[in-house]
């Protein structure tokens, strides 16, 4: 049942230098958000990447919305402008690494039959720490001062949302 939420976690919070993190779904629920927070306030570089075109609108708002609560901790986080992403992937350290069909979303930890390989070695990190990094120059940065000046239409969207993430 699910992916293995406890494996995100163990490899979130074993970083002391980087996180790199994509999915086209980013619907947290408050253990991962916390370790995610809690990686970033301690130093660690964690640096998220979703979609900027929405397959699902209340879920790319939900997601919207946790990038925000991530910058306020000190995170980064990009939207993909290339189309679609479809990447499912975390790199740690450029040490351990994670790629599967599960999305970072609670149904993919809970519900979905979603499987993901959990990689420890620095060849496949770095394949993927590279892909990420070839990505960010095809994105935009969600800033702390861009996120700040959202709509007024935008911010609503995100609650709404956030109501309805359980059932995403």
């Amino acid at each position: 049942m699910g992916a293995d939420k406890k494996g995100f976690i163990a490899l979130i919070n074993s970083a002391t230098e980087t996180i790199y993190l994509k999915s086209p779904y980013f619907v947290l629920d408050e253990s991962v958000m916390e370790a995610l927070k809690i990686a970033a306030l301690t130093g660690v570089d964690v640096r998220v990447m979703i979609p900027c075109k929405p397959d699902h609108p209340l879920v790319y708002w939900t997601s919207y919305a946790n990038v925000g609560e991530l910058l306020a901790a000190g995170a980064r986080a990009y939207t993909y402008d290339n189309g679609f992403i479809h990447s499912k992937t975390v790199v740690v350290d450029g040490l351990a690494s994670s790629v599967g069909t599960a999305n970072w979303d609670v149904r993919s930890f809970r519900l979905n039959f979603e499987t993901n390989a959990f990689i420890y070695g620095r060849e496949i990190a770095a394949v993927l720490k590279t892909a990420f990094e070839n990505d960010i120059k095809q994105s935009t940065e969600i800033t702390k001062q861009l996120y700040s000046e959202r709509s007024p239409k935008i911010k609503i969207k995100e609650s709404i949302s956030r109501l309805f993430s359980a059932a995403l």
